[in-house]
């Protein structure tokens, strides 16, 4: 049986842990190859198991199954016992054992290959703490937690990119995450920062909120445009409606001119003749028109109605 020693892949990435075995008998063995992966613990219950028989012409059965977390990378028929890991995650790193048992005076073989999953560094979360009044440390710390593999080293910056003396108080608080702290003052600005072989990541308190200001800023902008678009578009209707009100005005002159034979600012010739309003109705329109109506009509339309029907 063969198998690599180790194999290295990145966090998200599929694992293919190849794994290859050939026995004496293999061409004349008709019996069933059943196929097991076991992890951490040589004789731990495999958590990937599935069989084919030797000398079957159909298809792997559930050998072939694909898409799960776990599969059969290969035909064991021809050897090929390879398990495909798909999306590899920090817990993945273990030991695997591939197994193959036959029928045949119950042979087995078993070897053991190592998953190593890297991660870049990661920050997980950055807020201020309150310790216990009875605590002889600061009353705030700031509290920084990290992730990756290999485990990454937290440096504390000053918010003119220095490296603060104190290196914080460290100790881990997961599998493959670490926790720092250190002394907070109010609005103190700090960054947490974590590196490692394969990278490094950092975040800064209090947070920055440019992009949100950027944000803010755009959306006031847009509103201010389109509040400028409506303006303009009354603007030009109320335009529209001043020209009309002008046509207004001018046809309910003519209309007196031609109601009174003479303007309506003249006296009439004889001074103790009483004045007679007329009143003329103008509905503006592109073919305007004049009508008038005397005191004692049937309709009368005061020029207020009249420009409240305009505007």
């Amino acid at each position: 049986m063969v198998v690599p020693p180790e194999v290295t892949v990145s966090r998200g990435e599929d694992a293919f842990l190849s794994c290859s075995f050939t026995h004496p008998r293999q061409q004349q063995y008709s019996g069933e190859i059943t196929v097991k992966w076991l992890a951490r613990e040589p004789k731990a219950s495999p958590f990937f198991i599935c069989s084919v028989r030797n000398n079957s012409m159909d298809g792997l059965g559930n050998c072939s199954a694909s898409g799960l977390k776990h599969s059969l990378a290969g035909d064991p028929r021809r050897g090929e016992l390879s398990l495909l890991i798909r999306k590899t995650q920090l817990m993945d790193n273990e030991r695997y054992f591939c197994r193959v048992e036959l029928e045949v005076q119950r042979d087995s073989y078993q070897t053991a290959t190592k998953l190593h999953v890297t991660a870049e560094p990661q920050i997980l979360s950055l807020s201020v703490a309150e310790t216990s009044p009875d605590s002889n440390s600061a009353p705030r710390r700031l509290q920084c937690e990290v992730e990756g593999h290999p485990l990454p080293e937290i440096v504390w910056l000053s918010a003119s990119r220095k490296q603060i003396e104190t290196r914080g108080e460290s100790s881990p608080s997961g599998l493959y995450r670490l926790m720092s702290s250190v002394p907070y003052l109010e609005e103190e600005v700090l960054t947490c920062r974590a590196e490692s072989e394969l990278g490094d990541a950092e975040r800064t308190y209090p947070p920055s909120y440019t992009l949100m200001i950027t944000l803010v800023v755009c959306g006031l902008l847009l509103l201010l445009l389109l509040s400028a678009g409506v303006i303009i578009y009354y603007l030009r209707n109320r335009g529209d409606r001043v020209e009309t009100l002008t046509t207004f005005l001018f046809h309910v002159v003519t209309c007196e001119v031609k109601n009174h034979g003479q303007r309506a600012c003249d006296s009439p010739a004889d001074g103790d003749a009483e004045d007679k309003l007329v009143y003329s109705a103008v509905i503006p329109s592109r073919s305007t028109s004049c009508e008038s109506r005397s005191p004692g009509g049937q309709k009368q339309i005061s020029l207020l109605q009249l420009l409240e029907t305009i505007l």
